[in-house]
């Protein structure tokens, strides 16, 4: 695997920045420079400001992010940045978040969220709009999903940092002596090839996904939902929930088919993503769900090797396609803070979404960057095949609804698919509830 972390910018070593040079370093130039200052909504000048500014986000397993903290830090000699880990379940995370925001908490200056929380954290006002620093130029570099997933309304409150598509991993090597030549197109083959290299070669698992109750536990259970040609809401009324539709149930049957024809663990039911890294990687599995990151860990500690696995899309459903819910993470800046906090902030976010900075996490830690020209990097393309997967499993994406109580549906949904897929409720019972419950929420949506 290779690993990059350092973008190199012709600067000589060992020299101090000032905040114009360090712009510059970033990529932004002097359009950036010229932002600086420019006022969102919120934040007061109260005088306090120390430099430091803290950084909320939850795990990243790779160590790039740090090392990009510290070389920002190095680097600049007015401004420091310092990474609180926040919780990795993402609702927990959203949790926490929300009950800070709502004491009006400006410890946390600068937030990686979530690319399904921007309309809920605006319409609250819990972050500020960027629309006079994130310009229309600046967004135009961007994948255009990623810039509007931080839309809301006619404001833009947040900077796309790393997206992301739900793929297939699996064992080439098992495949081929199993007789088979290519991934699964389909959930059928899937279980079909599965359940013939474990007879074959004794492979512990089947499949192993994320099936816990919470976020990633939804986008799976959406991914089968989506993958057969159900959906949530009505794409021409978010106002009205369709989850109930045969389509729908039949993507929670293959979701419980996993387990009950011995495919998935039973307790793929409790797996969050580190659940489904150890027994694939351990080569324990012969497929597993999971985002591109987990390519950066191939290889290291017991894991095995790079070229023991190969990445294709998720497979589709009877009568349906291939689906991935697109994931990924923004950069929010804390309306409660400080203007001089939020100014820096801002620096930090220009410096991080920089080509140099997008690509040496992309090489060192597998995320999809947001900077439309690094898809034709020759280096990122031949380093990451999960790139090229990626981009053509983004082409069929289909988001989580876009919704300001999105938040209060996705635990609804987490909690109605873990019960489906560990055996306590039928897929129809489970998808009935959701139609009836959906609704009384979106009922509840600010109009």
């Amino acid at each position: 695997m290779t690993q990059s972390f350092y973008g190199r910018t012709g600067t000589p070593r060992g020299r101090s920045f000032n905040r114009r040079d360090f712009l510059k370093m970033g990529g932004a130039g002097l359009a950036g420079a010229a932002l600086l200052g420019t006022a969102g909504c919120g934040g007061g000048g109260g005088g306090s400001f120390n430099g430091e500014i803290t950084l909320g986000f939850g795990r990243e397993p790779s160590g790039t992010l740090q090392k990009l903290i510290d070389q920002f830090n190095k680097q600049s000699n007015d401004i420091k940045v310092t990474w609180r880990p926040m919780p990795s379940d993402t609702g927990q995370y959203f949790d926490q978040l929300r009950t800070q925001f709502q004491a009006q908490d400006a410890s946390l200056t600068l937030i990686g969220g979530d690319v399904i929380w921007p309309a809920q954290f605006a319409a609250n006002s819990y972050i500020i709009d960027l629309s006079d620093r994130f310009t229309e130029s600046m967004r135009s570099k961007f994948l255009q999903g990623p810039v509007e997933s931080n839309s809301y309304e006619d404001g833009i409150f947040g900077v796309p940092w790393y997206t992301d598509a739900g793929l297939l991993y699996y064992r080439k090597d098992l495949l081929e002596k199993a007789g088979f030549s290519g991934p699964p197109a389909t959930w059928d083959e899937l279980k079909e090839q599965a359940q013939k290299v474990m007879q074959d070669e004794g492979t512990k698992f089947g499949f192993v996904f994320q099936g816990a109750e919470y976020e990633g536990g939804t986008v799976n259970g959406l991914e089968y939902i989506n993958s057969h040609g159900g959906q949530v809401l009505d794409p021409n009324d978010a106002s009205k929930v369709t989850i109930d539709s045969p389509e729908s149930v039949a993507g929670l049957e293959t979701e419980y088919s996993m387990v009950a024809d011995g495919v998935s663990p039973q307790a793929v039911s409790t797996y969050a993503e580190p659940e489904t890294e150890a027994p694939f990687l351990g080569g324990d599995a012969v497929f597993a769900r999971n985002w591109p990151y987990m390519y950066s860990l191939a290889g290291t500690e017991n894991f095995i090797e790079t070229d023991l696995i190969d990445i294709a899309p998720l497979p589709a459903g009877e009568g349906g396609e291939s689906v991935s819910v697109p994931g990924g993470w923004n950069f929010f800046i804390n309306a409660f803070a400080e203007q001089e906090a939020q100014d820096a902030a801002w620096e930090f976010v220009q410096y991080m979404t920089a080509p140099e900075q997008q690509k040496a996490y992309a090489l060192g830690g597998s995320y999809l960057p947001t900077l439309t020209a690094l898809y034709e990097d020759p280096e990122i393309k031949e380093a990451l095949p999960v790139v090229g997967v990626a981009g053509e499993a983004l082409k069929n994406a289909i988001p989580r609804p876009v919704s300001p109580v999105y938040s209060d549906m996705s635990l609804k949904m987490a909690e109605e698919f873990n019960a489906s897929l560990g055996g306590d409720t039928p897929p129809q019972q489970a998808i009935s509830t959701l139609q009836s419950e959906l609704q009384k929420i979106a009922d509840q949506a600010p109009s």
